[in-house]
């Protein structure tokens, strides 16, 4: 079985002006979470937790993205792995669970004050949330959601696609 897998070819890496573009990409989410996160840090006193939510997102989301620009924490090609890329890809693994848990924790501050209000006044300064804030993090969050289902929906095209191209060349094994 081990022959089998070593057979398997690696996927192309993309190169050029598309890892550029999705490398920038990457960058820009985060950084933006970071920026709206520090602006409006005191102005959602429904859920102080929302801006946070933003800024620690940011912060590692920017972390995640750029440690994978790094040359040292790719894997060689050619040899076994470093002890600083085990380092790296231990950093990614324990950064990207904290991640997960830490989004679940923002659904629920983002999503169970929805609809806040969006005016500050003297009879609601409690149930204030600027509305730049809480609409940045309400879209964001639900972008995630949209595109996680676009790959999953895709991904299932696909397998049903490999399964029926499958079936058609079933005979020809023969």
């Amino acid at each position: 079985m081990s022959g089998f897998v070593e057979r398997i070819p690696r996927p192309p890496q993309p190169k050029g002006a598309a890892l550029g573009f999705s490398k920038l990409f990457a960058c820009a989410i985060p950084v933006a979470q970071i920026a709206i996160g520090s602006v409006y840090l005191d102005d959602c006193p429904v859920q102080h937790y929302i801006p946070i939510y933003l800024i620690v997102s940011g912060v590692f989301g920017l972390m995640l993205a750029l440690l994978t620009c790094m040359p040292f924490s790719q894997q060689p090609e050619d040899g076994p792995a470093s002890p600083i890329n085990r380092v790296c890809v231990t950093w990614n693994s324990l950064s990207s669970c904290f991640l997960f848990c830490w989004f679940i924790a923002g659904n629920v501050w983002i999503y169970s004050i929805y609809q806040p209000e969006y005016t500050k006044n003297s009879t609601n300064v409690d149930v204030y949330c600027d509305k730049t804030l809480y609409l940045f993090a309400f879209w964001i969050t639900t972008l995630f959601y949209i595109l996680f289902g676009a790959v999953l929906v895709c991904g299932c095209c696909v397998m049903v696609c490999f399964c029926l191209c499958g079936r058609a060349d079933a005979d020809d094994n023969v």
